[in-house]
């Protein structure tokens, strides 16, 4: 469909908790999933949240086979996930790096949880129920965090980990 602009850290927007989404199987949502998907694939990611498009549902887009951004990470399951509820399944944390398309240039450290479950919704309404560990864990985390106004430099604990990508993986380039 359209590639669009994505918000970036600072716009008020990005800051704001997303809502449900009422109705499934619509061609609005069919919509902004083919808009998150062409906009994510433009820019390089792993993942997408309406929010960051200026759109305030809860709807994620998530998932590669192989990514440039993160060469090392394993691939994640393509999946668009509607409404969706996350649940810690341990206390146990991980720090890693992120990177994300709204704080564009930049990476830092975030302790996420390792072991997750998530459910939520298809586009259609037919219902997603997954358990979730290591670097797909993380996606999600990170992806559902815009849902609740969160960006990863709210949950970093110690920023000298937290530069420019171009400085800090030069392999990487600026992405």
């Amino acid at each position: 469909m359209t590639v669009r602009s994505i918000l970036r850290m600072g716009d008020p927007r990005l800051l704001q908790p997303a809502a449900p989404v009422p109705a499934f199987g619509t061609p609005e949502l069919a919509g902004l999933i083919a808009d998150l998907h062409d906009t994510m694939t433009a820019h390089g990611g792993v993942g997408i949240a309406a929010p960051q498009i200026g759109v305030g549902l809860q709807v994620v887009l998530f998932g590669f086979e192989r990514s440039e951004r993160y060469p090392d990470a394993p691939p994640v399951p393509r999946t668009v996930l509607v409404n969706p509820v996350l649940t810690p399944l341990t206390e146990a944390t991980e720090d890693g790096w992120e990177g994300c398309l709204s704080v564009p240039g930049l990476r830092g450290v975030v302790p996420r949880y390792t072991r997750i479950h998530y459910r939520g919704f298809t586009p259609g309404g037919d219902p997603i129920d997954r358990t979730a560990e290591g670097f797909h864990a993380r996606v999600v985390q990170h992806e559902c965090d815009h849902l609740s106004g969160i960006l990863y430099p709210m949950r970093m604990h110690d920023l000298s980990r937290f530069g420019f990508t171009e400085v800090l993986f030069p392999e990487l380039g600026s992405g």
